[in-house]
């Protein structure tokens, strides 16, 4: 339900979606639901992470802290490492409202 690092002001959850025209946009994503002993996918291009407000810049190779917290389990804090963006997906531009 929620989200939390001490390298930035805010964290939250985001997907990307693609519109028919081609055009891609964010979207917040206030919870996601995941079942018990299960799994959720974060990737470049759907389901991610937004930072805002970085506190330093984040370079390859770092690794924070990242806090979830649960509905049911609780919180959880794993440890995140800042890698190469793998996949193919399209840069976005500038997004309109969004706060960088």
């Amino acid at each position: 339900t929620a989200l939390s690092t001490p390298v930035a002001d805010e964290a939250e959850m985001h997907r990307t979606i693609t519109e028919t025209n081609g055009t891609s946009r964010m979207e917040a994503v206030a919870d996601l639901p995941v079942k018990a002993n299960g799994a959720v996918i974060f990737e470049p291009g759907g389901l991610h992470v937004m930072l805002t407000g970085l506190k330093q810049p984040l370079k390859m190779g770092d690794s924070l802290p990242l806090t979830l917290t649960f509905a049911k389990a609780g919180v959880i804090t794993v440890t995140v490492s800042v890698q190469q963006i793998k996949s193919k997906a399209k840069p976005m531009g500038d997004m309109p409202g969004m706060k960088m």
